[in-house]
């Protein structure tokens, strides 16, 4: 068995200065600085983070939001009051606009009012002059018969004009008094003519259309017959059920041969 060679103290220093330094195994890691706590007031304003678990765990919304089903009643409630509004504000524009078309066909139509009273003067006017002269004195002067042939031809022009404008005379002679056309203005005794009929027109009145436009002045009777109610229509009394069965039979034997008895069997029954 050999024996291992030892080495000698000079082979010893030369391995040592051919073998590298030792390195340390590991560089020791940086340090890191701890943060800097916050102050006693940042600390209070900054919330605490929520734990992992209790968010898991929370399944419905989240606190302080409204119900899904509460706000879309609410949304519906909300449209429903803002259709009624609308509904109501073009309801109240069309009828603006049907009272402004009415006004504005009222105004075309009654504009004239206004002037056409104040030409109803000159109207009753001619009629005056006319009324003043007699037809014998009319043939028996020719100036004056062309005068009021002039006259006539002006009342005629002006009474078209009228009716043109829709203004016509109200017939008011001899028709029954109506305080609607008629004003008035004294009563006269006349048995001929039936209490309050009209029987002296003092100014003649005028309609504009529908409208009055000037009332009659007349004298209406008094003291004569009322007049006549009018007859209401008579009323027809129901039809007698035919009689049937036996009362029939009576009652045609009673008419055939004019017996009383037969028509007291009929009674009977």
């Amino acid at each position: 068995m050999s024996k291992k060679k030892q080495d000698t103290p000079k082979e010893v220093e030369e391995a040592a200065d051919t073998e590298p330094a030792a390195t340390p195994e590991k560089e020791a890691a940086p340090a890191v600085e701890p943060a800097p706590a916050p102050d006693g007031d940042e600390a209070a304003a900054e919330p605490a983070p929520a734990a992992p678990e209790a968010v898991d765990q929370e399944t419905g919304p989240a606190a302080g939001e409204a119900d899904p089903a509460d706000r879309i009643g609410a949304l519906d409630a909300e449209v429903a009051d803002l259709k009624d509004k609308l509904l109501r504000a073009l309801a109240e524009a069309e009828n603006v606009r049907r009272r402004a078309e009415r006004d504005k066909i009222e105004i075309s139509k009654y504009a004239v009012a206004g002037f056409a009273r104040e030409i109803l003067p000159v109207a009753d006017n001619l009629r005056r002059a006319l009324d003043s002269i007699d037809q014998k004195t009319r043939q028996e002067n020719e100036t004056l018969e062309t005068l009021v042939v002039g006259v006539e031809m002006t009342e005629r022009d002006m009474l078209n004009a009228f009716e043109r404008f829709r203004i016509t005379p109200i017939e008011a002679l001899g028709q029954k008094f109506d305080h609607n056309l008629h004003e008035a203005m004294f009563e006269t005794e006349d048995k001929d003519q039936p209490e309050g009929t009209v029987v002296q027109v003092l100014q003649t009145g005028y309609m504009l259309g529908e409208r009055l436009l000037r009332p009659a002045q007349v004298g209406v009777s008094k003291g004569g017959p009322k007049a006549a109610p009018k007859a209401a229509p008579e009323a027809q009394a129901p039809a007698e059920p035919a009689p049937k069965g036996p009362a029939a039979a009576y009652k045609k034997q009673a008419e055939r041969n004019g017996d009383a008895a037969g028509s007291k069997v009929d009674e009977e029954l």
